[in-house]
C-alpha cells in the first residue's frame, strides 16, 4: 500500500499506527518527495508533516532543494498540527536566504496562534532564525523577554530551553 493510502485511512490520533507507516516506508527512495507532495493535500498534511518530523528526528537529512520545498508549504498549512510539525522540524533545517522574510512572517504569525504548543515552537523558531541571521538577535531577545512575562507556563518552559542554548 502507498503512503497516501495509509495516511488517508489513519485516524489522526494513533501514534503507533503512524509510526508503523514510517517504519514501512522510511527507506523508500521516494519517501521525502512523497511526503512533500502529500503535505500539500489538506486532508493528508497532518500525517505527512508528522512523518517528515519523525524522519528528521531520526537524524535523517534533507537536501537544500527539499528544505526549500518544505518551507514553500508554509502558506498552505491549514491545520495547527501541521504548522507545529514544521516548527518542530526547523531546528533540523537551515533557513534559505531567499525564504527568510516569509519564514519570519510565518514565525511571527505563529507566535499569536491560539494553540500554546504552536506559540512555544514559534518562539524557538524565531530564536533559531536569529542564531542563523544575527540581525534578528535583538528582536528575538525582546520577543522572548516579553513572552516570559505574558505567556502560559508551558510556553515559558520551552522558551527557557531555547534561550539556555544561546545564540
Amino acid at each position: 500500500m502507498s503512503i497516501r493510502h495509509y495516511l488517508a485511512s489513519w485516524n489522526g490520533k494513533s501514534a503507533d499506527d503512524i509510526g508503523d507507516v514510517y517504519e514501512r516506508h522510511c527507506a523508500d527512495p521516494s519517501f521525502v518527495s512523497d511526503l512533500l507532495e502529500l503535505a500539500g493535500d489538506e486532508a493528508l498534511q497532518k500525517g505527512a508533516t508528522w512523518l517528515l518530523k519523525r524522519h528528521l528526528e531520526n537524524n535523517e537529512k534533507l537536501d537544500p532543494e527539499e528544505i526549500e520545498q518544505v518551507y514553500a508549504l508554509l502558506p498552505g498549512l491549514t491545520r495547527w498540527e501541521s504548522r507545529l510539525h514544521i516548527l518542530q522540524c526547523m531546528p533540523h533545517m537551515p533557513v534559505p536566504e531567499a525564504r527568510r522574510v516569509a519564514i519570519e512572517a510565518f514565525l511571527r504569525a505563529s507566535m499569536t496562534d491560539e494553540v500554546k504548543f504552536v506559540r512555544a515552537w514559534a518562539y524557538g523558531g524565531y530564536w533559531g532564525l536569529a542564531r542563523q541571521f544575527p540581525e534578528y538577535r535583538a528582536e528575538a531577545e525582546r520577543l522572548c523577554e516579553i513572552a516570559m512575562h505574558h505567556e502560559a507556563p508551558s510556553v515559558k518552559a520551552r522558551l527557557r530551553q531555547v534561550m539556555k542554548a544561546g545564540f
